[in-house]
């Protein structure tokens, strides 16, 4: 993914907005936009992100100035099961990983989910 991320970088204008998302919306909320944004990506008819939409769409994020074989790449990278697309859980890993400003305070935001559903599990 660092390949990737730095690919993301070095598009002229790119700005990483995600941590300031994430500071002013708070953990859960953050997550419930990145589902939104998931869903704003993905083709219609598959739910998934194929290499088709996430091009078409690329300047929703940003990345309008990747060429296609970037986006495959990004997609590849970041699909976890091998199926060639991304599922909502890829899609969201593959952002917070692009945003490495994010990444300690997913490790937090993990941690503190599972405190939370092993609270639930007790109850």
């Amino acid at each position: 993914m660092a390949k990737i991320s730095k690919s993301v970088e070095e598009i002229e204008g790119f700005e990483d907005y995600l941590p300031v998302m994430a500071e002013k919306l708070g953990e859960e909320e953050f997550m419930a936009e990145l589902c939104n944004g998931f869903r704003l990506l993905a083709d219609a008819e598959k739910g998934v992100i194929t290499l088709q939409s996430l091009k078409k769409n690329a300047s929703l994020l940003g990345v309008e100035a990747m060429s296609e074989d970037q986006i495959g790449a990004m997609i590849e990278a970041a699909d976890l099961n091998g199926d060639g697309v991304l599922d909502q859980n890829e899609f969201c890993v593959l952002m917070l990983t692009l945003s490495p400003s994010l990444m300690a305070d997913a490790y937090k935001w993990l941690g503190k989910s599972l405190v939370n559903e092993l609270q639930t599990t007790r109850k």
